[in-house]
């Protein structure tokens, strides 16, 4: 891969970081594509009424079939039996018909019973009474028999016989009567009276009045008829056609329903649309707009070249490779995306890279995997997928601190493995499905296992990108500040001095570098090695020189240099030999940059002989990076520090001055991006910590002062 993208760097002889930048995120891009399509896009098939299906077919979304909704509200409408109003004006009008009568036969037999006569009147005399009390509409319709019938009754019999019929008739007109129930109310009517205790002329007198009685007093209801069919059909549930059901079984014929199913869920190939696609391509270009501007700032700030490109692009293919993998294998029911090792990436991310870079891929792989698991159901986003992610991604990155080694990797892992658990919890509580203690058990154990797994992917990884793709992580810059290092060891054997030299200029380099920003373990152990060089002749580096003549004495100035001048490159070697870093060998080969060296040019000037200033020059290159240039200046001024006589805070001030202005002078930081206000920080820092070491100190007495006292 590697290899690959070297190839295409020169093919396209890409030079600018910005068009690196494009080309990387295009392949990012195209591979989140060809990921997320099959779950935006469904397949569709060519099939013809009354064919037989070749596979099961099931629906991509949810959607509502208005046909057989329409339909089944039809068949609502039709079941609805035309509504009927009583009418209670009617119902009390034929009732009170029926007591009039009754009152009427009751006030002609007490006004007989109450007469002085001596013999009563006929029962002629007594119906003729009765005819010129009762209305019109009455008398029209009841018989002479019927009169003569309830007069010649008895009063307990005639009272019975009233209780009787009013209740009959309430109970019927209660009921309704429609024009079409008349007879039949009648007919009920009289079978109720034939099985009354009445003699059989009250009974033949009471269906008489009955039948007059009774009369239409159900009326349809156009008001009432409308309400029930829109109650009816609004009590009609719109038929839905789900995502994921099954609408064609494997070998069904396809049916006009069945087609027209198929055709309405978008399943048909006349029916394919690009709209899906749109929606994908800008949630891409919204995701690549985020890495971009991360990219892009990482830039600034620190070195972005082919490498690093790779390292991204390889994490995020192979981060959402495995979501896509697993979501072949999740359902509703099991929940598989809970096991995804997420944290893998972002570990990897902030181990080999920074933590912004972190934060801004677990935003995109949480909206990734939103739309790799839900369910291939175009137009829905699984929300639960994309929050679990993100919890899970944060986590790791706010729990991975103090990376002293792997075992930070481990730390980082349980406190992502904790919030897992707890964020299925919190699904599974919120949610309106009832779970038993075995599925909380499973699946906090998916998130658990999703943790350790995603730590074993780590430590297994990481020194593929360290090694293979040559990326530095701060894991690696660890291991290689052992002090039991080989190189190291070999610096402190050969060259004790310069060993002690480094450790200051370790110390004063990382300062510097935190306080501006810049990689300041990088510049750690970077010091460490900048002068490994000189273990090739030791002794001709003064701090090295104890108890020993100055071999440079016995040298011609031009000699002299060459060794001095070597030192950087030979180191750089050294280190290419045990494949170090490429960071670490490019400070050791710039650490010097182009400058002179000023104690054997003017030596050598001194001799009378001609002399080219090139040849007491450095070759270069000059420091590209801020660590290196931040190096470059603490290795000079450790250097001039250390050989000032009795040194005091205005002496250490002058010299760092003069150092930083002699190298900006000089052009040795034109290449390092460093600012003025960076370079101040520099000063500052430097000279608070060699002020911390080169304090004033008491003056102890001698051995004979000692006595003395």
């Amino acid at each position: 891969m590697r290899a690959l993208w070297e190839k295409l760097c020169r093919i396209f002889r890409i030079q600018n970081k910005t068009v690196q930048i494009i080309l990387t995120l295009v392949i990012i891009g195209s591979l989140f594509f060809v990921f997320m399509i099959s779950n935006v896009y469904t397949e569709t098939y060519d099939i013809e009424r009354f064919s037989n299906a070749n596979e099961t077919i099931r629906a991509p979304i949810t959607i509502e079939d208005a046909k057989e909704t329409e339909h089944r509200r039809r068949e609502a409408v039709q079941s609805i039996e035309d509504r009927y109003s009583i009418s209670a004006e009617i119902t009390e009008e034929r009732i009170d018909y029926v007591k009039e009568l009754f009152d009427a036969v009751g006030t002609v037999s007490v006004k007989s019973s109450e007469s002085d006569e001596e013999i009563q009147q006929s029962n002629a005399e007594t119906v003729q009474d009765l005819k010129q009390l009762l209305t019109p509409e009455i008398l029209d319709a009841i018989t002479q028999n019927t009169l003569v019938n309830l007069v010649e009754a008895s009063d307990s019999d005639r009272s019975v016989a009233k209780e009787l019929l009013i209740t009959s008739l309430y109970d019927a007109f209660n009921e309704g009567i429609r024009t079409e129930g008349i007879e039949e109310t009648i007919g009920n009517l009289n079978q109720k009276l034939r099985y009354s205790s009445l003699s059989n002329d009250l009974q033949t007198a009471l269906i008489d009045i009955g039948e007059f009685a009774i009369v239409e007093n159900s009326f349809f209801s156009v008001n009432e008829t409308m309400e029930a069919e829109n109650q009816a059909i609004n009590n009609v549930e719109p038929v839905m056609i789900r995502a994921g059901e099954v609408i064609v079984q494997e070998g069904q014929t396809i049916t006009n329903e069945l087609y027209e199913k198929l055709k309405l869920v978008g399943l048909l190939n006349s029916d394919r649309n690009v709209f899906p696609v749109i929606g994908l391509l800008i949630i891409i270009l919204l995701l690549l707009g985020l890495i971009f501007y991360d990219m892009n700032d990482f830039a600034k700030h620190q070195t972005l070249d082919h490498r690093k490109l790779i390292g991204i692009s390889l994490i995020s293919v192979g981060v959402v490779g495995v979501m896509k993998s697993v979501s072949y294998f999740a359902t509703n029911v099991n929940q598989l995306f809970f096991l995804v090792p997420i944290i893998t990436g972002v570990l990897l991310l902030k181990l080999l890279f920074r933590e912004k870079s972190a934060i801004t891929f677990a935003l995109v792989f949480s909206v990734i995997g939103s739309v790799i698991f839900n369910g291939q159901i175009p137009g829905s986003l699984n929300v639960e997928v994309g929050m679990y992610f993100l919890f899970s991604q944060l986590a790791s990155i706010i729990f991975l601190v103090k990376i002293k080694d792997r075992s930070a990797i481990l730390k980082a892992s349980i406190g992502a493995a904790i919030v897992n658990i707890l964020t299925v919890l919190l699904f599974l509580f919120l949610s309106y499905e009832k779970y038993v203690l075995l599925d909380y058990v499973v699946f906090s154990g998916y998130g658990l296992s999703a943790a350790f797994i995603a730590c074993i992917l780590t430590i297994g990884i990481l020194p593929f990108f360290e090694s293979e793709l040559g990326i530095l992580s701060d894991t690696k810059l660890l291991t290689l500040a052992s002090p039991n290092h080989p190189l190291l060891r070999k610096i402190l054997m050969d060259a004790p001095g310069t060993y002690h030299h480094s450790v200051m200029v370790a110390n004063l380099s990382e300062a510097a570098c935190e306080n501006i920003g810049a990689n300041g373990l990088l510049a750690r152990v970077a010091s460490y090695y900048h002068d490994l060089g000189k273990t090739k002749h030791p002794h001709y580096f003064i701090e090295n020189q104890m108890g020993i003549q100055n071999p440079h004495d016995y040298l011609d100035p031009i000699e002299s240099a060459e060794i001095i001048i070597a030192h950087p490159y030979d180191g750089a070697e050294m280190l290419r030999k045990h494949k170090l870093p490429k960071e670490i060998i490019d400070i050791a080969e710039q650490h010097h940059g182009t400058t002179l060296l000023k104690y054997f040019f003017y030596k050598g000037k001194e001799s009378g002989k001609s002399i080219q200033e090139s040849d007491y020059r450095y070759p270069g290159p000059r420091p590209r990076t801020k660590e290196a240039a931040v190096i470059s200046i603490c290795d000079s001024i450790e250097a001039a520090v250390r050989s000032i006589q009795e040194p005091s805070m205005e002496k250490i001030d002058e010299m760092i001055t003069s150092i930083i202005q002699e190298r900006l002078l000089d052009g040795q930081l034109d290449e390092s991006s460093l600012t003025f206000k960076e370079l101040d920080v520099i000063k500052t820092t430097v000279n608070e910590s060699l002020n911390g070491i080169y304090h004033s100190r008491i003056q102890y007495p001698t051995g004979k002062k000692t006595k003395e006292a």
